[in-house]
């Protein structure tokens, strides 16, 4: 009987909206497109970003008449055919959690609310991105440099509690050009309570009097561009010197206290523990995945932007980057990438449980995983079993062949012999 005096319940305060607080839209809602004007001549935003983060790209103006936008990719301006990144309604979601590192970059993008979300990006989705429409008109275009970190360095801390910070090298000064590291400030503590860490990402810019006019570089009065960008003149050939520096991650051990929790009131406690609700439990929002044994699995916390601090738990063991920080150990089975997600490769029946991610020094989601054992699956030929199965079946079928040759040649040569004493 208790669940139908639930729904009572509900129903009576439904019959009564002053009880409720409610989210109502306003009907004169401003319509941001109209603030700003699109450019009359195309430009590109430079922007460099790290490897393995997801990028979001906003279409920051178009056409009050224009109700879905599309959006093209193209890796050089001159030369280069536009790829199409949608389905021509600008619809195209993706789940983010199926996403891996090599795939194409057409299964690793999605579009929401006019804005191009790519997941996990790659060094070779660098290039130009195009808001425009299907009969190409183009109204807003980035130019981004995805940078793979080269570099992960550990500061320790000084005798005043305060952790060393990395020197800003300047890779060239001479010449037309000048190459640095730009990095970003410090994170926040990425846990509350116990101990965390802050990260910063250094990302290689590039200052000289000869970049190209047509790339904005945001806010700042100095000539300097990602060294990726296509802003940078072909004739400084950065290839080589880029692909040695490339970016840098660093992390240093932090400690911050939790933030006083609101203080629940008692109407708001009564009404969750007669709905069957514990009032004391986490507010983190709870998510459940099953994932089959012995296969990768990539684990991203909701809701986590690249400038976040992110951090992740196994059950009560904090996952700290100084041990599971990617290319630390290359046998390593458990591991995090410079974009914030958890890496199992692969999967075991011991994985299973609950992980908590952490955003910004608070506990933002708990994962409930469960690892199954996959019975009668069919195989991919891509997959490393069958890898492994077809190699070993040519080099049987080489040596059976090679066998075949040669008693064919002995055979040949005996009758030959044979064939001279007669």
């Amino acid at each position: 009987m208790r669940l139908p005096l639930q729904l009572l319940f509900l129903q009576i305060l439904l019959c009564f909206p002053a009880l409720l607080s409610a989210y109502e839209a306003p009907e004169d809602k401003e319509d941001v497109f109209a603030k700003r004007a699109c450019p009359a001549f195309l430009v590109f935003n430079s922007a460099a970003y790290l490897e393995d983060m997801t990028v979001e790209l906003p279409c920051r103006c178009k056409p009050e008449e224009a109700h879905s936008v599309v959006w093209y990719y193209q890796k050089h301006l001159r030369g280069d055919e536009a790829r199409v990144l949608t389905d021509f309604e600008g619809t195209v979601l993706v789940d983010s959690s199926r996403v891996g590192r090599g795939t194409d970059l057409r299964t690793r993008f999605s579009i929401r609310l006019f804005s191009l979300l790519i997941f996990r990006a790659q060094e070779a989705d660098s290039g130009h991105y195009l808001c425009g429409t299907a009969s190409g008109q183009f109204f807003y275009g980035y130019d981004i440099d995805v940078q793979r970190a080269r570099r992960v360095s550990f500061p320790r801390r000084r005798p005043g509690g305060r952790a060393r910070d990395p020197p800003r090298p300047e890779r060239g000064s001479e010449g037309p050009y000048r190459t640095f590291t730009s990095f970003w400030p410090w994170s926040v503590c990425d846990r509350c309570g116990v101990r965390g860490e802050q990260t910063r990402v250094g990302l290689c810019y590039l200052q000289s009097d000869y970049l190209s006019v047509r790339y904005v570089r945001g806010q700042s009065s100095r000539a300097a561009a990602p060294c990726g960008s296509a802003a940078v003149p072909a004739r400084f050939r950065l290839g080589e010197a880029r692909g040695k520096e490339g970016a840098e991650l660093a992390v240093r051990d932090c400690h911050a206290p939790c933030p006083p929790e609101p203080a629940a009131t008692v109407e708001r406690e009564t009404l969750l523990e007669f709905l069957g609700y514990d009032a004391t439990a986490s507010q983190a929002a709870v998510y459940y995945h099953n994932h089959p044994a012995g296969s990768a699995l990539v684990l991203a916390c909701p809701g986590a932007q690249p400038q976040h601090a992110v951090a992740w738990d196994r059950g009560r063991e904090p996952l700290y980057r100084a041990r599971h920080m990617e290319g630390l150990n290359r046998t390593a089975r458990v591991y995090i990438d410079a974009g914030h997600h958890l890496h199992l490769r692969p999967a075991r029946l011991e994985d299973k449980g609950s992980y908590y991610c952490w955003v910004q020094g608070r506990r933002a989601a708990e994962i409930r995983l469960g690892v199954y054992l996959r019975l009668g699956r069919t195989r991919q030929v891509s997959d490393p079993e069958s890898v492994h199965a077809l190699r070993a079946l040519g080099l049987c079928y080489a040596a059976y062949a090679l066998l075949f040759l040669l008693y064919v040649l002995l055979r040949l040569s005996w009758r030959s012999l044979k064939r001279k004493r007669l």
